[in-house]
């Protein structure tokens, strides 16, 4: 049977060229309808011709359609994929930096946790609420396949207000990780065999092995060990030269474990390597401060060269990515066991977290949707760095499901890094002037201040 795959900010015409590629090496997605969803019509037209393109490239089946009607979008959909940044680069990425920098409050990627993953979330999280509120009406029983950040707090305010919603929050921290490894130690990533649990982006490879010839199992932490304290390690990086992992080789070493997410996001999540004063450790460490904003700006102009390129192109090249979407869609179409690495609601699959916060797990995936692994044997120190992650999701969830602005000062207060830069009246007044500045983004109860 047909499926239907909607793809909702199909304007991010890269991401979507991976995952509408992805679909068409599958029997069972190669002649689907695929529905491009944008408000940005000049964007929605290249992404248009794209996957024209690469349907006549693969000679598949495929049908697209564009829409700039949500709903209409989504009508009839089996699977949902999420892509959009609210507010866009310009002007609200721009200002989640420009002001906290006016308080000495310095960002690297600002996404996900801190102060710009608080007002991230508060951007986002109403519009995928509409976005679920119209799959309720229209496609109930589709997957929603959820790529937008912040991807923890998204994924927890969906539950809470759409607890029947099928979705499932997905990253490519896990696969980009184990690339960077296998690039450190010079291994065939398919050769490393590994566990992983934890939160989005402070996840840790609980278990790090490389699968030898004779089937046994050799352990890779003493040569990552090893190698960082001898100085051979890490090498100059695989995936962004200017972003050395040595933040998170230094994390490894003090708490014994790798984490999923690069150096650049996780020196933004803790206190230890940002720091007023202490300029010596962002250069030791190579933290890439103002980060994002420099990768918006050349995002924009690859983007306008590789348009031009499509556009002229008789063929595109469809390899295959490494995203886990139209893996998932396949399993679920073909009852095909797979395994993914997901982000669910915590339903008891990690025990020594909070019911309820949206943690990363291994899934399986099959015609029962996706089923997360149960895993118990995290160590206390990585638990109690995730649950400082936690908290500020918490905080920003309940802001957003109870409407209360309070929350939001909460939540800015218990992020590890803001709060070791900024005293209390500061962090006040810094949300104070940020929701200022995203009047026209936010939602009308963030505007109304309340006592302190």
């Amino acid at each position: 049977m047909q499926k239907k795959i909607t793809f909702i900010g199909a304007g991010s015409t890269i991401f979507m060229k991976n995952i509408v590629g992805d679909a068409l090496h599958f029997d069972a997605l190669s002649d689907a309808t695929i529905a491009l969803m944008d408000i940005d019509a000049a964007r929605l037209e290249d992404s248009e011709i794209v996957a024209r393109k690469l349907v006549q490239s693969m000679g598949a089946g495929a049908r697209i359609e564009t829409h700039t009607d949500q709903r209409r979008a989504l009508e009839g959909a089996d699977f949902v994929v999420t892509a959009f940044q609210i507010g866009g680069y310009k002007p609200c990425t721009v200002t989640d930096f420009e002001i906290p920098r006016q308080y000495g409050l310095r960002q690297t990627i600002g996404d996900t946790l801190g102060i710009g993953g608080i007002m991230r979330g508060l951007r986002t999280v109403p519009h995928l609420w509409q976005v679920a509120a119209d799959m309720a009406q229209v496609c109930p029983q589709a997957t929603l396949l959820q790529y937008v950040n912040p991807m923890a707090i998204n994924t927890w305010a969906l539950a809470e207000r759409f607890p029947q919603l099928r979705q499932v929050g997905l990253c490519h921290s896990v696969q980009n990780t184990v690339a960077e490894l296998a690039h450190d130690l010079d291994l065939p990533a398919g050769d490393f065999r590994y566990r992983v649990a934890g939160v989005n982006h402070v996840a840790f490879f609980l278990r790090l092995e490389q699968q030898m010839a004779d089937g046994s199992l050799r352990d890779l932490y003493p040569a990552l060990q090893a190698g960082y304290r001898n100085g051979a390690l890490p090498k100059p990086p695989l995936l962004n030269d200017r972003c050395p992992n040595a933040v998170r080789y230094e994390v490894m070493q003090q708490l014994g474990f790798f984490c999923t997410e690069s150096s650049e996001h996780l020196a933004e999540y803790v206190p230890w390597f940002i720091k007023q004063g202490r300029d010596d450790l962002i250069a030791r460490f190579g933290v890439p401060l103002d980060e994002y904003p420099k990768r918006c700006e050349e995002q924009i102009a690859d983007w306008r060269a590789q348009a031009t390129a499509f556009r002229s192109a008789q063929r595109i090249e469809v390899a295959k990515s490494h995203e886990f979407a139209a893996e998932i869609m396949n399993a679920i179409a073909t009852d095909t066991p797979y395994t993914i690495y997901g982000n669910l609601p915590n339903h008891g699959q990690i025990p020594q977290l909070p019911a309820g916060a949206a943690v990363e797990t291994p899934c399986l995936v099959d015609a029962n949707g996706v089923q997360p692994t149960v895993m118990t044997d995290i160590p206390p120190q990585l638990v109690a760095l995730m649950r400082s992650q936690i908290n500020v999701q918490e905080l920003t969830v309940r802001a957003l499901v109870d409407e209360n602005r309070d929350h939001l000062y909460h939540a800015a207060m218990m992020d590890p890094h803001t709060a070791a830069e900024l005293d209390l009246g500061q962090i006040r007044a810094l949300v104070d002037d940020l929701l200022a500045a995203h009047h026209d983004w936010v939602p009308a109860w963030a505007q109304n201040r309340r006592a302190a």
